[in-house]
């Protein structure tokens, strides 16, 4: 036979619709494999099995562009201004955030270019290989399409391939597809009618998935990138992870309030010009007012906030990879998550027992050996009924598992299914162990997909006992009796139907049903099929990977928070419905199969996906198309996963969300946030700590923003009405510098609110800054700027100096903002609800502004740098009870603002639907 180069083999060709020979013929190969000299050719072709990860980024090019940011600009320069008239200390504060802010950019990026380098590692080092007939094991990269690959228990998949031989083959293709169970692999040609989904290509083995039972022998079809494997990584490579809206909203209030600063500050020093003052004063003046305008201190609060939220967080077992990630869990409105591992246990769990006409309840979920059985609702013990002790003897036979415990885990090695038969046996009592010593194997049938059962033989007292468990119908094929109180008895065609009929049912909720049966013989008859004949029926066994029993709970608070929760699975459609109505999960939304998806177009998805509340049997590029779908109804879209096909949509989503647990390090890599305990519940404590997070950003913005306006209106006033300045330069940069720091900073730690995870989520489109913020702002800032202008006026219609009049307008200015900071804890709830002592860094950060305040007022070294003079106790009293309104103020809008909230919800509930 004449070799050649497979023609173009990597190309989209369906391998499972041809024979095994069409296979080998198309791919000009043979069973005995490639010669050297054919690899070789193909090599120089196809070049290495390995995935090539898109050309990276330098560290430095990286770090550089931690500093492109408009609001990192404006910081640099403000430094640098504060440096040149000589505020040493400002210029130095400034700097230090800005490297920070830089450092932590850039560790986090250079750590998320990891997600490829984790994709390599996965991929199988070494493989068994047929060339020029001969078996050698070798590196997986030299694999070319062609080959001729054998494959045992234990063995990675190293590349895509057509099955052309099988033992017993069985494939975890839970990392690919999602599927929970282990799938039975053959050799045949699928069926040409309707598509075929990746999950249902029971002929085909996939890169990166695992052998968990039997041997095979498979001829490759496509290497690194052109396999499906591959095909996630091009995905990770060239998905972009949208900004954050707080990444976004900071940088447009960056953007904005340096302009605006810039603006301003040149205006007002002109027109001081004007009024006589010196222009090199009114410059410096001017750079001064700038620089307070420019909440300098943002990148730093922002950070401490988000830092102490993953502190936070961490607690609360989910783990943050990106800090900006965490606002974005406060605005999510979608939750896309995988079923297996993350709503359920990924532990296959025995729900339903059938045994001489009764059906037990088995409580209890997962591998944990611990769990009640019920018989009508009442409780029952199985160690009292023959029937079902001899049921689970033949399932805990007919097995290869076992359970083990190591520490407080639970766990099998072997077959989840099997697993479950002997958890289920092991909370009757029945101990694989002790029973394995009874009857100890002699010999086995094993199970194939031709016959849907598997036989064992075991020594028992003199004789032998043959034990199959398999596929209801080809069980009760090989029955003539059944047990009847542990006695023998012919089976009856009613009984039969009755069997069937269970099964069925049992099938319909989703159960994966096993029935088992048991047959003695002399010692001295033939071990062959034969001993699979008149057999006596024992029972079946409907077991399911059970929904986690936090997880329904979880989900009710979602949907209390205004989040939707989205089953998005590679599980049978059967399965998926009914794992998602235990949950809760569907009420009024619909259920789609990947296929079915296939047929949608982009557009027809869009308007259907918010309608859709279950995706079953979907692949890699469903999900990227599902979550595209929801960003492009304006949703901020959350994705939970854990397996290499998640991570692609992981990257692709606001927040990509993955297991920690049963997570692998490509998802884990793509990710933004891990959860350490898979558990679905911990989504929604983080996005409780998203949630405050964001508001206290927020609150800081209120702050800070009002009371610089509170400044620059103050000043304009002054100008205008002719008065006096009534700041020098260097007080404006003092307040600035208490302000914009240990005041801020002590907001950015508030607690959660109270009823924080009643809200719905915020809408992103308004931005940080919405119309509220803005009222709020504008508000408080006039107020505060009333105030202090009218004790500055009172100051001089009584006779005091400048010098007085400007210090006691310093000195409101600064109380008036230290009474704000009590008042924006919260933007609704009273003072007096919060408390005034559960802020505890904000009450020594208001004493320690306090206490360097007074340092420059009655110190007299410090008074004539910083331009203030010595005040008496009733000019303070007058700052203080002037200053003290503007809480005053806030109290009563929060009050009116409340009973406006009130007045619309009860409308909003008398309102028809």
């Amino acid at each position: 036979m004449k070799s050649t180069v497979p023609e173009k083999p990597q190309m989209n060709v369906n391998w499972h619709l041809l024979t095994s020979d069409e296979t080998l013929q198309k791919l000009n190969t043979r069973s005995s494999g490639l010669t050297n000299k054919e690899v070789l050719a193909c090599q120089e072709q196809y070049g290495s099995n390995e995935l090539k990860g898109k050309e990276g980024v330098s560290p430095l090019v990286l770090f550089i562009s931690q500093f492109t940011n408009s609001l990192i600009i404006i910081l640099i320069i403000a430094g640098i201004i504060s440096a040149i008239i000589g505020e040493g200390v400002e210029a130095i504060a400034i700097i230090v955030i800005v490297i920070l802010a830089g450092i932590l950019g850039f560790l986090q990026e250079y750590q998320a270019e990891k997600a490829i380098e984790s994709l390599r590692k996965m991929a199988a080092p070494y493989a068994t290989v047929l060339r020029d007939g001969i078996e050698s094991s070798m590196p997986a990269r030299d694999l070319v399409p062609g080959d001729i690959i054998r494959l045992r228990t234990g063995d990675k998949v190293p590349a895509d391939a057509r099955l052309i031989e099988v033992m017993n083959l069985k494939v975890d293709e839970a990392p690919l597809t999602g599927e929970s169970e282990s799938v039975e692999k053959v050799i045949f040609p699928l069926s040409q009618e309707g598509e075929v989904s990746l999950g249902d290509r029971l002929n085909m083995l996939y890169m990166g998935t695992a052998v968990v039972y039997g041997r095979g022998k498979a001829v490759i079809t496509s290497t690194g990138m052109a396999t499906e494997f591959g095909k996630i990584a091009g995905l990770l490579q060239t998905t972009e992870s949208r900004r954050t809206p707080l990444q976004v909203d900071l940088d447009k209030v960056g953007r904005v309030l340096g302009i605006f600063s810039i603006v301003l500050a040149a205006v007002i020093s002109i027109f001081g010009v004007f009024r006589g003052y010196a222009i090199i004063e009114m410059f410096i003046w001017g750079v001064a007012l700038a620089v307070a305008v420019i909440p300098e201190a943002l990148p730093a609060v922002v950070t401490i906030s988000l830092a102490l939220g993953v502190r936070r967080m961490v607690k609360r077992r989910a783990l943050i990879r990106k800090l900006p990630a965490v606002e974005t869990l406060g605005a999510t409105t979608i939750i896309c998550s995988d079923k297996t591992g993350t709503l359920t246990k990924d532990e296959m769990t025995v729900r339903k027992i059938f045994a001489n006409g009764k059906l037990i309840d088995v409580l209890g979920a997962g591998y944990v050996p611990e769990g009640s059985f019920l018989l009508n609702g009442s409780s029952f013990d199985p160690r009292q009924d023959r029937d079902i002790s001899n049921l689970f003897y033949a399932g805990i036979l007919c097995s290869d598992t076992i359970l083990q415990q190591q520490g407080n885990e639970w766990n099998v090695l072997g077959d989840p299914t099997e697993g479950g038969i002997i958890v289920a046996a092991a909370k009757a009592g029945i101990i694989r162990e002790e029973i394995v010593k009874l009857f100890p194997r002699i010999n086995e049938i094993p199970f194939s997909s031709q016959r849907k059962r598997m036989t064992t033989i075991h020594q028992f007292n003199e004789g032998l006992h043959a034990f199959s468990k398999g596929a209801p119908e080809v069980i009760l094929g090989t029955c003539s009796a059944i047990y009847d109180d542990g006695k023998r008895r012919s089976i009856t065609d009613d009984e039969r139907k009755q069997i069937i009929e269970t099964a069925h049912n049992l099938g319909k909720d989703a159960l994966r049903v096993l029935a088992l049966a048991e047959k003695p013989f002399a010692p001295g008859d033939k071990v062959d099929e034969s001993v699979e004949h008149d057999m006596v029926f024992l029972g079946l066994v409907g077991m399911i990977d059970p929904p986690r029993p936090e997880a329904k709970e979880a989900i009710k608070l979602c949907e209390q928070s205004g989040i939707k929760p989205v089953m998005i699975t590679g599980d049978h459609k059967v399965t998926a419905v009914a794992v998602a109505q235990e949950l809760g999960l569907l009420k009024d939304g619909g259920v789609i199969t990947g296929v079915e998806l296939e047929h949608l177009s982009d557009e027809e998805l869009d308007k259907r996906v918010e309608t859709i509340n279950v995706y079953a049997r979907i692949s890699p590029e469903h999900k990227m198309r599902i979550v595209t779908a929801f960003m492009n109804r304006g949703h901020v879209v959350a994705m939970t996963g854990d397996g290499v096909n998640d991570a692609p949509s992981l990257k692709k989503a606001d927040i990509g969300v993955a297991m920690g647990i049963t997570g692998t390090d490509v998802s884990k890599e793509a990710s933004d946030m891990i959860l350490t305990d898979d558990n679905f519940a911990s989504i929604v404590s983080a996005v409780e700590e998203g949630r405050s997070i964001f508001e206290n950003i927020r609150k800081y913005l209120i702050f800070l923003l009002s009371g610089n306006m509170a400044t620059v209106f103050a000043m304009i006033c002054a100008l205008v009405c002719m008065f006096p300045l009534p700041l020098a330069a260097v007080q404006i940069l003092f307040i600035n510098f208490i302000m914009d720091g240990i005041i801020a900073i002590a907001l950015s730690v508030e607690p959660p609110e109270p009823g924080i995870m009643r809200k719905k989520p915020r809408d992103v489109k308004e931005g940080i800054l919405n119309a509220r913020v803005i009222w709020s702002i504008s508000s408080i800032g006039i107020w505060i700027a009333l105030v202090t202008v009218c004790v500055f006026v009172w100051e001089l219609s009584n006779g005091y100096s400048t010098e007085h009049a400007v210090t006691v307008f310093f000195l409101t200015l600064i109380l008036s903002r230290l009474f704000n900071g009590i008042n924006c804890r919260s933007m609704e709830d009273s003072i007096v609800k919060l408390g005034f002592l559960t802020n505890k860094p904000l009450i020594y950060a208001t004493f320690f502004a306090l206490s360097l305040t007074a340092i420059i007022i009655y110190l007299p070294s410090l008074q004539e740098p910083f331009k203030t003079v010595f005040l008496s106790s009733r000019e303070v009293v007058v700052s203080l009870l002037s200053s003290s309104t503007v809480l005053i103020m806030a109290e009563i809008q929060k009050f009116i603002r409340r009973k406006t909230i009130i007045q619309e919800s009860i409308f909003n509930k008398i309102l028809p639907a």
